[in-house]
């Protein structure tokens, strides 16, 4: 009779466990390193810009690259990148490429990432790129993005780069710039040559609900 209720103890015990397993896998959704890696389709983007217009990635079907970064205000990563990304936009604007940046925080967490402060934060930078509302969270769930920021270029609608900006928040100390070397491959016309197309963003974390 002992070793009965050992078993079902040691049962209970394994069935508890499972279930808090499961429950800490849901609270996670949206959270994990899915999305498009290099090679796959990127997905579909519409989202509302800080214009009031509604901006689409198949807007922008005959640039030559676009680059999907997503950013906020409050991060300091995001804010460190501010300058560095609309360097390059500007740089690369003449030969085909297009920035979209997006913000997916939810604003209950973070105020600062309101659609009002991201206005103000475009006004106040000049951006020359979109700076997109991801209200719903959906673009960022289903790009598998974890961090502020981090990017995705996109070639012929298929991601070849996915990962950080380069790898120091510091821009005198970049000793790797990832970005900037697969949009000059990409334009090149050799996308397969990126290496590694894969890399680790870092920044902080996306806001969920």
């Amino acid at each position: 009779m002992a070793k009965s209720v050992t078993d079902r103890s040691g049962n209970f015990i394994i069935i508890c466990a499972l279930i808090l397993a499961g429950i800490l896998a849901t609270a996670q959704l949206g959270r994990t390193d899915s999305g498009p890696n290099p090679g796959s389709v990127a997905p579909g983007i519409t989202l509302k810009n800080v214009d009031g217009q509604m901006v689409s990635l198949s807007d922008f079907t005959g640039k030559k690259a676009v680059i999907v970064v997503f950013a906020c205000n409050h991060c300091p990563y995001s804010q460190a990148y501010q300058d560095r990304l609309i360097g390059l936009q500007k740089e690369y604007a003449s030969q085909g490429v297009q920035f979209l940046l997006i913000n997916p925080n939810d604003a209950t967490k973070q105020p600062q990432d309101s659609y009002e402060n991201m206005q103000k934060r475009a006004q106040e930078k000049g951006y020359p790129f979109p700076y997109l509302r991801d209200e719903t969270q959906e673009v960022a769930k289903s790009y598998g993005a974890n961090r502020t920021p981090e990017a995705y270029l996109i070639v012929n609608n298929k991601v070849v780069y996915r990962g950080r900006i380069d790898d120091n928040t510091e821009e005198a100390q970049v000793k790797q710039h990832d970005l900037k070397n697969a949009i000059d491959l990409a334009l090149a016309g050799t996308p397969e040559k990126i290496s590694p197309a894969l890399t680790k963003a870092f920044g902080c974390t996306i806001k969920w609900r």
